[in-house]
């Protein structure tokens, strides 16, 4: 994996967008030449439409969920989405080359060329997809320390992967270790030092997977000299970090949260975070006024008023404030006072409640709350005091979450369902701690991109 701004993008992304983005720009550059050729225009100015076609695309395709780490889709599923993208990409593109002079000579040629570059990412998707070994050229060999459930932990993420990012050579036993939970036939028995392991089996990577260190456990000067001829030696804990996307509590020492690198909150990040949620904001709000006007109408059809509901919750530094949403409830939904979470197929949601939820609509007024400051439009969920003092009696590192302002989206919104219960909560904080700790305009751009994912799945509705 590489990274990227403080966020692990895995090897086989990088190449699929590079490729698949230098194709387009290929084709789409060749259709031009070819059908159109012009001894009187630049060559920037012919490079102009390929560029601005290639990167629209590659855009599309991302909103989409077709760079997604570990997709798990069928082929047709595949096929659909990268149509879909180019179904939505031609009149887009139709439309750019008509606001720019430079380009709308070529407009003539969009639609064959569309039909060419269409058909170009079809073919390089079923080669891809048709490969067993997924990503085996990128592979990094692996020795794992240890082999207890930790090792196995380390096992299971590899195999789970389907980015092929990782290779597990063999496992090194030490002390510490009680039962054996990883296969026999992968550990090594020998007394040679991890030097003479790591030439062996060509190791690009060793995985420390020992919780317990004390007492000796470790060969630390052997890593060390592993460290030093440049092989690169991991914790669990940022093994997992880059594997998941997560800060895994299980795994975590307060002293790799307060010596590691991350957790930035500097001027500079607050500054380029608030203009970006303004800027954001303000653009949605202008894009979404026609829904939001449907949305209100239909809220007051069915149910009556109110159309807004308010609701108390936890903020940044602890500090409580009303978040705003259209109401998806019954109005008797909480009548006897208590906080509850929400279910799924919820009886107290209204049909059109049920609509706006799965499309998130819901969330939209709380661009309110962005603009004057209470939220940002990226970062973790804003729950309810209720539940906060709750969970952060039973989760450790809780509170950590609201060292950053709540986002309308966010990491955790992105990569799990929604959370309707402790266990949800604890997996979705691991996600929100890596989201604090590695933050970045980068990141909040990318969750962007997959909220789009989200929304047109449905995934995680309630």
């Amino acid at each position: 994996m590489v990274r990227l701004f403080s966020h692990y993008v895995p090897s086989l992304t990088i190449f699929r967008v590079t490729v698949e983005t230098v194709l387009l720009f290929a084709v789409v550059l060749a259709a031009i030449l070819l059908q159109a050729p012009s001894v009187g225009h630049s060559l920037a100015s012919v490079a102009l439409p390929a560029v601005l076609f290639s990167a629209l695309m590659a855009t599309l395709m991302s909103a989409l969920g077709l760079y997604q780490k570990n997709q798990q889709q069928s082929f047709a599923a595949v096929v659909g989405r990268v149509v879909f993208a180019f179904l939505v990409g031609f009149p887009v593109a139709y439309f750019i080359f008509q606001l720019l002079p430079e380009v709308g000579s070529y407009e003539s040629v969009l639609g064959v060329t569309t039909c060419f570059a269409l058909g170009s990412v079809l073919v390089l998707r079923a080669a891809t997809y048709a490969r067993n070994s997924e990503g085996s050229m990128f592979a990094s060999r692996v020795l794992v320390v240890g082999t207890g459930t930790d090792a196995a932990a380390v096992r299971d993420a590899i195999d789970n992967s389907k980015t092929g990012s990782h290779y597990i050579a063999a496992f090194l036993p030490v002390e510490s270790d009680g039962d054996v939970s990883v296969p026999h036939d992968m550990v090594i028995r020998s007394r040679a030092s991890i030097m003479e392991l790591v030439r062996r089996f060509e190791i690009d990577e060793i995985v420390v997977a020992v919780r317990e260190r004390r007492g000796g456990v470790l060969p630390m000067q052997q890593l060390l000299e592993c460290k030093l001829a440049g092989v690169r030696v991991t914790d669990l804990s940022t093994f997992f970090e880059r594997m998941y996307g997560q800060v895994r509590i299980e795994s975590l020492r307060a002293s790799w949260l307060i010596y590691g690198e991350g957790f930035r909150q500097g001027w500079a990040r607050s500054f380029v975070k608030r203009a970006f949620d303004v800027v954001v904001s303000l653009t949605l709000l202008l894009l979404a006024s026609p829904i939001i006007a449907l949305a209100a109408l239909l809220i007051v059809l069915e149910s009556g008023f109110p159309l807004i509901y308010r609701q108390e919750r936890v903020g940044k530094g602890g500090r409580s404030f009303e978040v705003l949403k259209f109401r998806s409830m019954r109005t008797d939904a909480e009548s006897d006072g208590k906080p509850r979470w929400a279910g799924s197929n919820d009886s107290r949601v209204t049909r059109v409640g049920k609509f706006i939820r799965r499309t998130r609509i819901d969330e939209l007024p709380q661009i309110v709350n962005v603009l004057k400051g209470d939220m940002s439009f990226v970062g973790p969920r804003p729950e309810r005091p209720f539940f906060v003092d709750q969970l952060s009696g039973q989760i450790p590192y809780y509170m950590t979450r609201h060292s950053v302002k709540p986002g309308i989206t966010g990491w955790a919104q992105v990569r799990y369902a929604y959370g309707a219960s402790v266990d949800d909560a604890f997996q979705k904080l691991q996600y929100d701690l890596y989201y604090v700790k590695n933050h970045s305009l980068f990141l909040d751009i990318l969750i962007l991109f997959q909220t789009v994912r989200v929304v047109i799945n449905g995934d995680g509705v309630r």
